[in-house]
């Protein structure tokens, strides 16, 4: 290949230099290292005026080396009179934070792409982008691969009675991955969502419980001076009897009714016989939601003890057993009750940034700093696996507690015959890996080589499986250097 020059830095120098051995050609040389006091220093050492450069540089376990590393090449290179220069991030650092996660939060994946920019990037290849809206916090072209036609290639060759499978989702957010693999594949699909267990909805202080009546009763008369909507208090010594209970229920279904909110449970409400004739009703799909408890990460029996709180008292939970043992009036002050309300937490669906739970961490972003493990959680399935293989699968594995929550449900509880964990970027933090191999719900690993694995670790696994995609971007970078299209490169080839 005439006037093009192939970089490879110390992130993943293998990948660099099976992309190039499919390419006919080597690196180009340059001199990498640091100085004394940890500065990064680059050299290049062939010409590079008039050329079309490619820089081959993913993410590893020392990312802000590999970035900077990235950027000073790039620099280098449009110093050097470069025709055009081209990063090759097959991992694209920082990729997860690409939304802010709180009011002070950075999104630091537009600071990188920005960055990239500023030092003199024309043009991005990545693979599989956590967030393919990303592309547009560049100012320059972004050709965004995709690893699933080399995914579902490798089943169909790999995995016996694939044709029966199940493509599972390991969390809500990443559905329409999941989707289009199996679209791909033919196959049936599932999803697994965790979530901490609801409480009571009523909020205990000392010995009394609040309560929001919403609308008059005439065994109670509400004064007309009161507000229809108000906070009372009840002592948690009187207990409610059971004709208590029956008339709240009631006085609630009377608010819904008489709202207009929902006119088809009034509809239903006139017509008795239409009402019993829904109850009668069953779907079966209903059988194939499955429920389950998570503790420390792991699928629990139904009679396992609980532990109690796992987190700070919310709306619905005893804020203290001395509190709840204390002797006290059965009223309390507006001014307690005020305050009582105002230092209670948010519920799960208020955020910080509006109720908008796009800005709140998803389970696959588990474990960043800061955040605490929650003790116990509930976990839900909603498909059928049993006696058949089961694909979970997502865009990268960093943790491993979702990943074996989610194989223990399908198997435990769905009664999957084998699970397969497949993810483009295997990351491995924290001893995941070993972790996910210590787990007997889990068959296999696999993953590809967009990010750097230590052979020390591939060779004492025994169920992980690497998928080669140098081809891929060895493919797009010949495209892109003579200027042919790369649209086929994002479909499978039977």
């Amino acid at each position: 290949m005439r006037g093009i020059q192939i970089f490879s830095g110390t992130s993943h120098p293998v990948l660099g230099e099976t992309v190039c051995e499919r390419l006919g050609t080597s690196p180009a040389k340059a001199d990498l290292g640091k100085f004394s006091n940890g500065e990064t220093s680059v050299n290049i050492g062939v010409s590079v005026r008039n050329q079309d450069v490619y820089i081959i540089q993913s993410g590893s376990s020392k990312i802000n080396d590999s970035v900077m590393e990235l950027l000073i090449m790039i620099s280098a290179c449009k110093g050097g009179s470069a025709k055009s220069i081209t990063a090759v991030m097959p991992y694209f650092p920082y990729s997860r934070q690409s939304k802010k996660k709180s009011h002070r939060g950075a999104i630091t994946a537009r600071m990188l792409a920005n960055l990239l920019s500023i030092a003199g990037v024309d043009h991005v290849i990545t693979l599989d982008l956590h967030a393919s809206q990303m592309q547009g916090f560049f100012g320059k072209p972004v050709d965004n691969l995709f690893a699933e036609p080399y995914i579902a290639r490798w089943i169909r060759m790999h995995v016996p009675g694939w044709k029966e499978a199940v493509v599972v989702s390991k969390n809500a957010g990443g559905t329409k991955r999941v989707t289009s693999l199996a679209d791909t594949l033919k196959l049936n699909f599932g999803i697994v969502t965790t979530d901490r267990r609801r409480p009571r909805m009523n909020m205990t202080m000392s010995d009394s419980t609040v309560f929001f009546d919403s609308i008059e009763d005439d065994s109670t008369p509400v004064p007309k001076d009161q507000d229809p909507f108000v906070v009372s208090v009840r002592g948690s010594r009187d207990a409610c009897s059971p004709a208590e209970q029956l008339r709240e229920t009631n006085i609630v279904e009377s608010t819904i009714m008489a709202s207009g909110l929902f006119p088809e449970l009034n509809a239903a409400a006139r017509r008795p016989s239409e009402l019993e004739a829904v109850h009668e009703y069953t779907d079966v799909r209903v059988q194939d939601v499955i429920t389950g408890r998570l503790v420390q990460g792991h699928l629990v029996d139904d009679d396992y003890p609980s532990s109690g709180p796992t987190s700070a008292p919310i709306v619905g939970e005893t804020v203290s057993a001395e509190a709840a043992n204390r002797e006290g009036s059965d009223t309390v002050s507006d001014s307690m009750v005020n305050s009582i309300i105002s230092n209670t937490p948010s519920l799960p669906g208020d955020h910080a940034l509006g109720g908008s739970f796009d800005a709140a961490e998803s389970s696959d972003e588990e474990g960043s700093s800061g955040h605490t493990l929650e003790r116990e959680k509930t976990i839900t399935f909603v498909g059928d696996v049993r006696d058949r293989t089961v694909f979970v699968v997502d865009d990268m594995i960093d943790k491993s507690g979702s990943w074996i929550a989610a194989a223990e449900t399908v198997v435990k509880r769905g009664g999957a015959k084998k699970v397969y964990c497949i993810a483009t970027h295997g990351l491995f933090g924290d001893e995941s890996l070993e972790q996910m191999e210590a787990c007997e719900s889990i068959d296999y690993i696999v993953v590809t080589n967009t990010f750097p694995i230590a052979p020390q670790m591939m060779q004492r696994s025994k169920k992980l499986i690497v998928i080669d995609v140098s081809s891929l971007l060895a493919e797009s970078i010949r495209r892109h250097h003579y200027g042919e299209s790369v649209s086929t490169l994002f479909h499978f080839n039977d």
